[in-house]
């Protein structure tokens, strides 16, 4: 029974587990993986960290534009020096001193610039901060933007990236100008790509980042700090003819895949060849597999112990009772025929009740029905009161309706062997008189449940007790006398 039980709930529950697992996830992975808005949160970060580039870089320009009409700086590039090397040296010194000034302005906000240079009205390098090597490089033949910053006489801003000569820079330049306002050269400051990324990706998505650009419009040339790792390079590699329709077409885009690749130009900075790279995965919820298995998981697990603590007491409380009932029945079939139930079970009580009664009236014996007194236990009727009567004649019981004491000493003196056989024998004459069978009822077996019933009735009076028969309209029952 208590297998059963068990096994029956705990089945229930790991079904109930199990589409709960199902309709939960579903509803979560619905929820979690609009597609449209997964999409839009992609563009509108990938917008943000683009937008925040080129923010930085005017920055640079404005605070580039100050510097560029300095008489330090003017003097470098307007004034002959005593030889190239003199103005090379100058020119080194200036881009130090430039870099030291970057480094303490409020507008960068603590980013430090790790590369100034100056350059004449050519592009080519005077001086670099640092170092006396590089003089005569042409910047304009590597970074065309620059020549045309210095044709113009306009500010500007570029992505370097360069892996032969280790530039990867956010480089933002002004054109520096003689007295006359002829452009005579001009001023760089530059950004690690790498570092710019990473501060841009902690002020906007919080996202790794990404630069592309490059001869296939898909080269990756800087990355945030992590970079997104391989993942977010092998995006970049599945979607690819995506990202460079957007870098070419120069508008924000996003291309739909295992992961939601989202591609942001930088305009304005370069020849706008270049585009700012974020990933989105395909649902708020990476994984929502790793979320609900511990939560139902762990429930059904609770549910299963407590299934099969409250089998275990379920089961316990029913075979109990029905295993008590079983060994009585089979005491009675081998012969106890005394043998009556005492079961105290709310459910299981009645049932017990009614087998005595049928074991009663198999074996021919009336349920007694008085109290401790030996009186009769409900109210009597008027055949049970004319029956009182009668039984007022033959002596046991006195005037002021007590027990004659006379009549209960001669009842406990009679021997008992002549009182069983007595009491049998008007049990069966008063039966045979109501015209009830008696073949079935033997002696020995009345004279057991009559000895029976003894016992019992003196354990509840606590004193020895000795059964009269009576007639009650159609019945007959047997009362009790404490002796």
């Amino acid at each position: 029974m208590r297998t059963k039980i068990i096994a029956v709930n705990a089945v229930i529950v790991v079904l109930v587990g199990l589409i709960t697992f199902v309709l939960v996830r579903s509803a979560l992975v619905s929820a979690a993986g609009d597609a449209t808005q997964m999409t839009n949160e992609a563009k509108h970060d990938a917008q943000a960290a683009s937008e925040q580039v080129q923010l930085d870089a005017l920055r640079a320009e404005r605070w580039l534009a100050g510097k560029a009409v300095e008489p330090q700086t003017t003097d470098v590039l307007v004034k002959p020096a005593a030889s190239p090397v003199a103005q090379g040296q100058a020119a080194t010194t200036l881009s130090d001193s430039i870099l030291g000034a970057a480094k303490q302005a409020p507008i960068f906000g603590g980013a430090v610039p790790s590369l100034t240079v100056v350059v004449d009205a050519r592009g080519k390098v005077v001086g670099r901060n640092g170092v006396n090597l590089g003089r005569d490089e042409d910047l304009s033949a590597l970074f065309p933007p620059l020549k045309e910053a210095l044709t113009s006489g306009r500010t500007g801003s570029d992505v370097w990236f360069n892996a032969e000569k280790s530039f990867q820079y956010l480089a933002s330049y002004a054109p520096v100008r003689d007295e006359a306002g002829r452009v005579v050269g001009g001023i760089v400051v530059g950004f690690t790509l790498n570092d710019e990324l990473s501060r841009v990706s902690e002020a906007t998505t919080g996202r790794a980042l990404k630069i592309v650009g490059g001869g296939d419009g898909a080269q990756v040339v800087a990355s945030s700090a992590g970079g997104g790792g391989a993942d977010l390079d092998t995006a970049i590699a599945k979607s690819k003819d995506g990202v460079k329709a957007a870098v070419a077409g120069g508008h924000v885009a996003a291309v739909m895949g295992d992961t939601i690749v989202a591609v942001a130009p930088l305009d304005g900075i370069g020849d706008g060849k270049r585009a700012v790279v974020t990933s989105a995965a395909p649902s708020f919820i990476e994984n929502v597999n790793g979320i609900l298995l511990p939560v139902i998981v762990g429930a059904t697990v609770l549910g299963l112990v407590l299934v099969f603590v409250g089998g275990w007491l379920l089961g316990g409380y029913i075979t109990t009772p029905i295993a008590q009932l079983e060994e009585g029945l089979l005491a009675i079939l081998n012969g106890q025929t005394d043998k009556r139930f005492q079961l105290d079970h709310p459910d299981l009580g009645g049932l017990a009740f009614r087998i005595d009664q049928l074991l009663n009236q198999l074996m021919g014996i009336e349920e007694d029905t008085t109290d401790e007194q030996g009186r009769v236990s409900k109210a009597p009727s008027a055949a049970q009161l004319n029956a009182a009567m009668s039984v007022d004649k033959s002596g046991l019981i006195g005037p002021d309706g007590e027990l004659d004491a006379n009549a209960v000493a001669q009842l406990a003196a009679e021997p008992a062997d002549a009182y069983y056989a007595r009491i049998f024998a008007e049990y069966i004459a008063a039966k045979k008189a109501l015209g009830e069978p008696t073949d079935h009822i033997t002696d020995a077996t009345f004279r057991g449940r009559i000895q029976s019933m003894e016992q019992e009735a003196s354990a509840k009076q606590g004193k020895p007790v000795r059964y009269r028969v009576q007639t009650r309209g159609k019945e007959v029952v047997l009362l009790a006398i404490p002796l």
